[in-house]
C-alpha cells in the first residue's frame, strides 16, 4: 500500500495477531511509566528550587538558565534519539537512556554541595547536570512514537499516546508534594535520590519485559531511505510550529507555576506542592478523554477533521482559562482556571503524536525527535523569558501572554492536513 506523504515510503500492512493484544497494552502501560518518572525527574527542580537557591546562592535568573539547560540538552538530541528508535528499535536504547537519567539525577543531590569553588562552581555543574538530563530525557517520547507505531492500530494511537502522556501528567502531580514534603522532612538532596531510585526501577522493567515489535507477516524494519525529506514535508513543518507554542505554555507552567503560587500568590511551601499538582490531576481524566474523542472522530469524519478540532478545541479553552486566570482577584479561583488551561493545552498531545506518526510511517521516530526538538525549543525559550518578564513587567504579563502564543497554535490547525491511509490491520 502506497503512503505518498512526503519523506516515506510504502508501508506494509501489519496483521496483528490476536494474542499480541494484551501485549501491546502492556507495552503501553510501560511507556506511560517511563513517562510519569521522567517528568518527576524533570519538574523535582521547579519546586526543589525554593530551598536550593539559598543554599547555593543562586539566582531566581540563574535558575532559569539551568532550567533551559535542560531544555537545550534534550531539544538538541531529539532527532538524534528517534533515529537510533528507529534503527536498533525501542527496548535497548531507551533501557540505556534510563541510566543516563538515574546518574545525572543523583549527581544533581551530592555534586554542587561537594565542590569546592562555591557558587559558581555549582552553578556551572547545575547547567552540566540538567543538559545531561535533558539529553537522556530526549529518548523517551520518539521512541515511544516508534513503539505506538509499531503496536498500534492507526484508529488507536491518539488515545495510546494520550495514556502516555496522561502519565506525564500523573508525574506532574506527583511531583510537587512529594519534592516538598521530602526537603522538609530530609532536604532537598533527598528527592534527587529517590527520583534517581525510581529511573533505576523503571529501566530495569522496561528492558525485562518489552519486545520492539509484535510477531507479525511483515514486520517494519530500520527504513532504508533517508529521513532527511520530512524536513520539507509541510503538515510536520506546521505540526512543529503549533508544538513549539503549545510548548511554550506548557513549559512556562512545568517551571514557574510552583513560585507563582508562592512568591504571587503567597501560598506556603507544602501548600504550594500540593496545588501545583492541581493542573495535573485534571489532566489525568481530560487528556485520555481527549485522545479517544480524537480517535473516534477521526473514524466518523476523517483523521484530518478528528485530529483538528480536538487540537483547535484544546488550544481556545487554553488561552481564555489562562486570560481569566491571571486576572482572577481570589488565589483558588485563579488556580481552578489556570489548571484547566494546563489541561486542555495538554490535551492537545494526542492529536499531535498521532498526527506526526501518521505523517511520518516508516520514520515515525525521527519524526517525533524533530517535532519534540521544536517543542523543546518553545520551552528554552520560555524558561529564558518568563523570569525577565516576571522583572520587568509582572507575573500577570508573564503568564497572561501565553494566551496569545496559544491562540497561534490553535490557528495553524487549520493549515494541517493529516489524511493517512490505514496502514494496520487486524485479525480479530
Amino acid at each position: 500500500m502506497s503512503f505518498d506523504t512526503p519523506g516515506t515510503e510504502a508501508i506494509p500492512a501489519i496483521v496483528l495477531p490476536g494474542s499480541a493484544r494484551p501485549v501491546r497494552f502492556r507495552i503501553i502501560a510501560l511507556l506511560a511509566l517511563f513517562s510519569l518518572v521522567a517528568y518527576v525527574l524533570r519538574m523535582n527542580i521547579s519546586v526543589a528550587a525554593k530551598f536550593m537557591m539559598p543554599d547555593l546562592g543562586l539566582t531566581q535568573i540563574q535558575m532559569g538558565e539551568i532550567f533551559g539547560a535542560f531544555m537545550l540538552g534534550y531539544a538538541i538530541f531529539q532527532v538524534p534519539w528517534g533515529l537510533l528508535g528507529d534503527r536498533f528499535e525501542p527496548r535497548r536504547v531507551l533501557a540505556i537512556a534510563s541510566l543516563v537519567w538515574a546518574i545525572t539525577t543523583a549527581l544533581t543531590g551530592f555534586l554542587p554541595v561537594r565542590l569546592p569553588r562555591g557558587e559558581a562552581a555549582a552553578f556551572a555543574s547545575l547547567l552540566m547536570l540538567r543538559f545531561l538530563l535533558g539529553a537522556g530525557e530526549a529518548a523517551l517520547y520518539p521512541l515511544a512514537a516508534r513503539a505506538v507505531g509499531n503496536w498500534m492500530r492507526e484508529s488507536e494511537r491518539a488515545f495510546a499516546y494520550s495514556i502516555i502522556i496522561a502519565a506525564a501528567a500523573a508525574g506532574s502531580a506527583f511531583t510537587g508534594p512529594m519534592v516538598a514534603w521530602s526537603m522538609v522532612a530530609f532536604g532537598w538532596r533527598a528527592a534527587y535520590y529517590l527520583c534517581s531510585i525510581l529511573a533505576l526501577v523503571i529501566g530495569g522493567l522496561w528492558y525485562w519485559y518489552a519486545r520492539d515489535q509484535p510477531e507479525v507477516v511483515a514486520p517494519v524494519r530500520a527504513p532504508s531511505e533517508s529521513w532527511l525529506p520530512l524536513l520539507r514535508n509541510r503538515d510536520l513543518i506546521l505540526i512543529c510550529a503549533s508544538y513549539f507554542l503549545s510548548s511554550y505554555v506548557l513549559f512556562t507552567f512545568i517551571f514557574w507555576f510552583y513560585l507563582y503560587l508562592v512568591d504571587a500568590r503567597g501560598f506556603s511551601v507544602l501548600s504550594g506542592g500540593l496545588f501545583t499538582s492541581m493542573p495535573y490531576i485534571l489532566a489525568l481524566a481530560v487528556v485520555p478523554a481527549a485522545g479517544y474523542l480524537s480517535d473516534w472522530l477521526s473514524n466518523l469524519f476523517g483523521t484530518r477533521r478528528g485530529r483538528r478540532f480536538v487540537a483547535i478545541a484544546g488550544f481556545g479553552i487554553a488561552a481564555v482559562t489562562l486570560f481569566l486566570g491571571t486576572r482572577a482577584a481570589n488565589a483558588y479561583a485563579a488556580i481552578g482556571a489556570l489548571s484547566i488551561s494546563v489541561a486542555s493545552m495538554m490535551a492537545t498531545e494526542g492529536p499531535f503524536w498521532s498526527s506526526t506518526i501518521d505523517v511520518a510511517g516508516r520514520h515515525a521516530g525521527a519524526a517525533g525527535g524533530i517535532m519534540n526538538m521544536a517543542g523543546n525549543l518553545g520551552g528554552v525559550a520560555s524558561t529564558s523569558l518568563v523570569p525577565l518578564l516576571v522583572k520587568k513587567l509582572g507575573w500577570g504579563v508573564a503568564l497572561g501572554s501565553c494566551s496569545a502564543v496559544a491562540i497561534a497554535g490553535g490557528l495553524l490547525w487549520l493549515l494541517i492536513r493529516v489524511d493517512p491511509p490505514s496502514i494496520v490491520k487486524s485479525e480479530a
